[in-house]
C-alpha cells in the first residue's frame, strides 16, 4: 500500500510511483488537496477517476514538504506554482508515476498491458515505425512505442501534435527495459532528438525522458 516505488537517477531526477490500493477515503485522508481542487474532485462522477487524482495527491504528499500547488498549462502538463522543480505525472487505474527533476524538462507516461494497443498503429506511428513491429510481441511493442510517444509528447509541452508524423522512435527490439531514441520536428521542420529510457514492470510499461 502507498508508495511502490523510489528511484534517484544519475542525472539528479526521481521517479516515484504508487500503488492504489486504498479506498477513495483513505487516500482523502493521506492527500492534502487544495480547497478548490477538491472542490473540483467531488464533481467527478466517476470513482475511480477520483481515486487516480487522490493518488496523485497523496504521492505529491510523500514527496514534497508542505502543501502541493498543482497548476497546468493549456496543453495540460502539470507544474508545481510554489515550487521550480519540474514535473511529470502520469496514471493507471494501478500505478500513479511522477518524475521530477531540480531544473531540466521531463516527461513520464505509464500503461497498463492489459489494454489492447492495436488503435495505436494507425493513429500513432509511421510507416517505418509499423513495419518494425514484432509479430510475436506486437502489443508491447505497440505500448512501448505510445508510452515512450507521449513522454516525449509531455516533455515538449505543446499542443496539436501529430505523434505519427512529428515523434520518430528509432527501430528498436522490445525487452523488459531498454534505452529509446526519439526525434521530434516541429511544423518548421526543425527536428530535436530525445534519449528516452523504457521499463515493463508488474504488467506496466513506463517510458521517460529528462532534458
Amino acid at each position: 500500500m502507498g508508495l511502490y516505488l523510489s528511484r534517484e537517477l544519475e542525472n539528479g531526477a526521481v521517479i516515484s510511483i504508487w500503488e492504489i490500493l486504498e479506498s477513495e477515503e483513505e487516500l482523502l485522508r493521506l492527500s492534502s488537496v487544495p480547497a478548490d481542487e477538491l472542490e473540483e474532485l467531488q464533481l467527478t462522477r466517476n470513482s475511480a477517476r477520483r481515486r487516480e487524482r487522490l493518488a496523485v495527491r497523496a504521492l505529491l504528499n510523500e514527496l514534497f514538504d508542505g502543501k502541493v500547488y498543482l497548476g497546468h498549462h493549456d496543453n495540460g502538463r502539470p507544474f508545481l506554482q510554489n515550487s521550480l522543480i519540474e514535473i511529470s505525472i502520469s496514471h493507471t487505474n494501478r500505478f500513479v508515476s511522477i518524475l521530477t527533476h531540480p531544473e531540466e524538462s521531463v516527461g513520464i507516461d505509464i500503461e497498463s498491458l492489459d489494454r489492447n494497443f492495436s488503435a495505436v498503429e494507425k493513429k500513432a506511428l509511421s510507416e517505418d515505425e509499423i513495419e518494425s513491429l514484432s509479430e510475436k510481441q506486437r502489443n508491447t511493442h505497440l505500448a512501448i512505442y505510445w508510452s515512450a510517444k507521449e513522454a516525449v509528447f509531455k516533455r515538449m509541452s505543446l499542443t496539436d501534435v501529430d505523434f505519427s508524423r512529428q515523434i520518430y522512435i528509432k527501430k528498436f527490439t522490445p525487452r523488459d527495459c531498454g534505452e529509446l531514441t526519439a526525434i521530434f520536428t516541429d511544423k518548421e521542420g526543425n527536428e530535436q532528438e530525445f534519449e528516452l529510457f523504457y521499463e515493463i514492470l508488474d504488467n506496466h510499461v513506463m517510458a521517460w525522458v529528462i532534458g
